[in-house]
């Protein structure tokens, strides 16, 4: 195998690769060979199926198979001696079919960290506020606690449901006294209150007690994520069968017991050395964004197009979710998808020359991640997502992903490393009002002097 590396641009850069028909040959044997090893074919003995047989009837796995280990094999090599990572997936040119007795020839582009003179990143001052107890948010934790352990009582006394009730009912939608198609439910759960539907299909169960039918008129928003619903006026009709109301628990021993803790005493300080270790996280974040925008602004380089765009589409992609999960689209916010892309660029430009810059950083002190470390932090987006660790990590590797999960564990790796490097002094914490005046300060444009 011969290579020959060509610089396109600061960010990327393109091999050009050929491989012998005698290299290539050898991939095709080895991989028939495999197959012949474990293939069971009717009519012969297993791993003595004759070579010829193998081949016509597994020819496409074969030389598919094949092609991919020459090629990874390729990329491997290359990629030791050369001494780098891509920053994010290769683009390929060229060959991607094996053929018998022929040389191959591809090509791939990958983008790469921009050299450049790093600024003294060592010994530097930074302050970081202490983290103090807060109460009121304690007493928060508790309630959000007491919410999810409430136990839900059918309502026995005649009267409206109302906000914080849960409903249980049936209902549907009418179009010029038609039926509309998917506007219906039957024994449907909703919590009132909640914003949780359409706020004209609340004013109707509202208006409702158990055993009780109502209908009135729903008017859906423009931007509704159902186009053949958006900005259409439903008569809908309502059935509420029961009235569900929340009781919640005492705080009291018995509740911690139900959550697992010896005592409420425990339970409380539990929460309580939950919540410093949070405020300690979010103050240390605050101190190492403010030491890495002060070296950032030392610096300038090409940023790699690549990691831009994938922030920019993720940036987007966050957007299209959250409207969704408020029942809109993309219309409602005036824009379209290229605008939006638009208004992103710069702080996704940002969010980049964060990541590059600790990316050299880390290649400077020669940080690296390992596999275990990836699969870590696989294993904690899997818990707090609810999904199998094995089928999330297939995902990731089928969609290209775990080059940026590697940067992105590396990146942090590196920010730490700053960090500890750093002469940290711990101030007493502001408190909200002033952190607010200070965001306000920094917001309001300052008068011009004459």
């Amino acid at each position: 195998m011969e290579y020959k590396l060509e610089q396109i641009s600061p960010t990327e850069k393109k091999i050009h690769v050929t491989a012998s028909a005698e290299e290539v040959n050898g991939a095709l044997t080895a991989t028939l060979a495999l197959y012949r090893k474990s293939a069971d074919i009717k009519g012969f003995r297993k791993g003595k199926v004759p070579s010829s047989v193998i081949e016509a009837r597994y020819r496409k796995q074969i030389y598919s198979e094949a092609a991919s280990d020459l090629i990874n094999y390729h990329l491997t090599e290359i990629m030791s001696e050369l001494k780098e990572t891509p920053l994010s997936g290769l683009t390929f040119e060229g060959q991607n079919e094996l053929v018998k007795d022929s040389d191959l020839a591809y090509s791939f582009t990958y983008e790469v960290i921009p050299d450049f003179e790093l600024p003294d990143y060592k010994d530097l001052e930074i302050e970081e506020e202490e983290a103090v107890l807060d109460a009121d948010d304690v007493e928060k934790v508790l309630n959000r606690l007491r919410e999810n352990m409430a136990k839900l009582e059918i309502v026995k006394e005649p009267r409206k449901a109302a906000d914080g009730d849960i409903a249980v009912l049936d209902f549907k939608g009418f179009e010029n006294e038609t039926p509309v198609e998917g506007v219906s439910a039957e024994n449907f759960e909703l919590e009132l209150g909640r914003g949780n539907a359409l706020e004209d299909f609340e004013t109707i169960v509202k208006t409702l007690g158990p055993g009780e039918e109502g209908q009135g008129d729903v008017t859906f928003p423009d931007d509704f994520f159902n186009k053949e619903l958006a900005g259409k006026t439903i008569h809908m009709k309502v059935s509420l069968h029961t009235i569900k109301e929340k009781i919640l628990p005492e705080v009291n021993d018995d509740l911690a017991v139900n959550a697992q803790y010896a005592s409420l005493k425990v339970m409380r300080e539990a929460i309580e050395k939950s919540y410093l270790e949070t405020k300690r996280q979010l103050h240390k974040s605050d101190s190492q964004k403010k030491l890495l925008d002060e070296l950032k602004a030392k610096v300038d380089f090409a940023l790699p197009s690549s990691v831009v765009e994938k922030h920019v589409s993720n940036m987007l992609y966050d957007t299209i979710t959250k409207l969704e999960r408020q029942g809109k689209d993309l219309s409602s916010t005036g824009k379209t998808e290229e605008e939006l892309r638009e208004e992103y660029r710069e702080k996704a430009e940002e969010i980049s020359k964060s990541q590059v810059f600790l990316l050299a950083v880390a290649k400077a002190e020669s940080l690296s991640v390992t596999p275990e470390e990836v699969d870590n932090v696989l294993r904690r987006i899997a818990i707090s997502s609810g999904q199998d660790f094995n089928s999330l990590k297939d995902f990731y590797e089928r969609n290209n992903l775990m080059f940026d999960l590697r940067d992105s564990v590396l990146a942090d790796k590196a920010m730490d490393f700053i960090y500890e490097q750093a002469k940290v002094t711990h101030v007493p914490a502001k408190k909200a009002k002033e952190k607010g005046e200070e965001k306000k300060d920094k917001a309001e444009p300052k008068p011009k002097e004459k």
